[in-house]
Formats: structure tokens, sequence, C-alpha cells
């Protein structure tokens, strides 16, 4: 049997979420545990009207739980530390035959930043996907959900901060890392951007994972983060990945980044690249920003047919990500 990572706009089974239990994530004050708890409920209840989904909660947070999910989500216990389902989770594929796959990578927390508990992470993708019924395929390299995207017809988008930094593979070359990719993912080309967005290099970022900067659309375009203020740092780094993107021959769609250029933090990394695509519906971030509504309109050219739902992530993003973070498809088969 031969495996592939089907692309996002293919059909799903279901979504899969975690429910905020600890740590940062969830906060230090019963103000931002509220915050957490309402933000991610608000995308997996929104999820839910499109299409099943299920949610991984820490054992004994299902009273809490059932507070903020709509009675229609499944509910799961297993030990988490965190609630980032695409980076801790399994990758889903399928194979020529029918099966569901799911890939298991090295969950390291993101680089073991040392904020990151992952000892119960590091055993969720190999857990759900038994629960799933897939064929599950350990990989050896250190990687997250949110690291790479592909276009389900051997196309694959990746940054050389993330599976190549010291903190995840140091002892990989770049030639190791894409034959393993390309062996789990059913790929064949690696479009390998040179960084992430600027914030996605503090404290809690990522150091650079490619779904707030870069994704395939349906029609065969990429589309890419484009700052177009030269006073905020990503203005520099959009120039980059649409020179890199256009030397890979592949035609671009700019989405104009949001008009807020700092939080309480410094310079946001706000991106409307962090969308979830569903079966028949689109979860589109929104930050109360004039730019909101113009890009959902252009995210109904880019995937017609679809009803696209904007969902506040500023609390998300605050966090260290975006609904595409936390949210991961299970494709039919």
């Amino acid at each position: 049997m031969t495996f592939r990572m089907p692309a996002e706009w293919e059909k799903h089974s279901k979504t899969i979420l975690a429910f905020p239990t600890a740590g940062y994530t969830l906060g230090d004050t019963e103000a931002e545990h509220e915050a957490a708890r309402k933000t991610w409920a608000s995308v997996a209840n929104a999820a839910s009207e499109f299409e099943p989904v299920t949610v991984v909660l820490n054992p004994g947070d299902e009273k809490i739980a059932k507070r903020y999910l709509s009675s229609a989500i499944e509910l799961i216990d297993i030990p988490i530390n965190d609630a980032w389902i695409r980076d801790s989770g399994p990758s889903f594929t399928v194979s020529n035959k029918g099966t569901l796959g799911a890939i298991d990578w090295v969950f390291n927390g993101w680089g073991a930043q040392g904020w990151a508990s992952y000892d119960k992470d590091a055993k969720l993708a190999s857990t759900f996907a038994a629960h799933e019924g897939a064929v599950i395929s350990q990989s050896k390299l250190v990687n997250e959900g949110g690291g790479f995207h592909v276009d389900g017809k051997g196309n694959l988008l990746l940054t050389e901060t993330v599976q190549l930094g010291k903190e995840r593979n140091p002892n990989w070359s770049k030639a190791e890392v894409e034959k393993e990719l390309h062996a789990q993912l059913g790929t064949k080309k690696a479009i390998w951007i040179k960084r992430g967005l600027t914030r996605d290099y503090e404290e809690f970022g990522t150091k650079g994972h490619i779904d707030i900067v870069a994704c395939f659309t349906p029609d065969g375009r990429v589309m890419y983060h484009d700052q177009r203020n030269p006073n905020h740092p990503d203005y520099l780094v959009s120039q980059e990945v649409r020179e890199v993107l256009l030397r890979a021959g592949m035609q671009t769609l700019a989405v104009e980044a949001p008009e807020t250029l700092k939080d309480d933090e410094g310079y946001v990394d706000y991106s409307y690249i962090n969308h979830y695509v569903l079966n028949h519906g689109v979860l589109l971030c929104s930050f109360d920003d004039a730019k909101d509504k113009e890009t959902k309109a252009l995210m109904r050219e880019a995937y017609p047919g679809r009803e696209i739902v904007l969902v506040d992530a500023r609390e998300l993003f605050a966090r260290g990500g975006g609904i595409h973070c936390i949210t991961q498809q299970v494709p039919e088969v």
C-alpha cells in the first residue's frame, strides 16, 4: 500500500480538536481560562455546523467542557498537556487501497521549548490514530502538522527554520528531511520558504510554521501572507516568500495582512492564511480589523461553493497560534 496526505479541501470524515486544560494556553486567571475555553469552543462549535467533530479532553475536564461545547460534538478522554492538536496530533493519510493512515511524528514541544510540557502530547498521535482505526506510521522526524502544507498532488510547502532547525532535527540533512517527508506524505516536490513570520520566533512561537505564511488553494495557486506596511518586520518576509514561490514556478495569490500592526507585546503575526477548510465551509480568522470582510470576499473566490465563517482569533494568536493550529482534518476513505 502507498499512502498520501490529501489536501485539506478534500472530503473529511470529521474534524478533531483538543480542549485547553493547563499551562500558558489556558492561562493563569479565571478570566484567561474563560477566554481560552470560549475561543477553542467557538471554533469547535462552528466546525460542527459543517461536519462531525471530535474533541479530545484531558481526563477530568468533561464536565467543564460540556458547558462550552455543542452537544453534537463527540468527546474522548486522552491525557494531554496542551490543545494545539494540529501539531501534537496525527497527520492523517489515505492509501491507494482506501485505508486510513496516520503519521506519528516525533513531537518535542516545538523544539523542546522551556515552557512546553509534552510528555502526554508526545503520545497523543498514536493513541488517537488507534482510536480511529488508522494504520500508524511511526516517523523519526521531529515535526508538527502546522510545519508543512500539501496540495494532495505531490507538492509540499515548508520552512527551513522548522524541520531543519537545530532544536528539532540537528543531525538531519535537507535531503534526508525531504526523503522522509515525501515517503510519509506521498509528495514529490518540496518548496522551502526561508523563514516564517517574525512574531513566531518569540517565546511562545513555533520558530516558523508555514501555516501562517502560505498555503495551497484548490485551483493550484499558493496564497501567501502579504504584509504591505514597510514599518512591520514581516514586510521583508512577505517579499521574500513571494520571490521563492515565483522562482519555484508557482502562481501566487497575495492575501493582505490585517491593518493591525501591534498588540501589547509588539508587532503581531495576525494572518488570514491560518484558516481551516471544512466540508462546504471555511473558518477564517478575524481580528476586528478593517481587512476582515475584504478577506472574506477573497476567500469566497479561492474556495468556491464554500461558506466563509469569520471567527475571532485574537485570543488564539495571543497564545501563539490560530484556527488552523487547533484543528486537524480526518480524510474520508
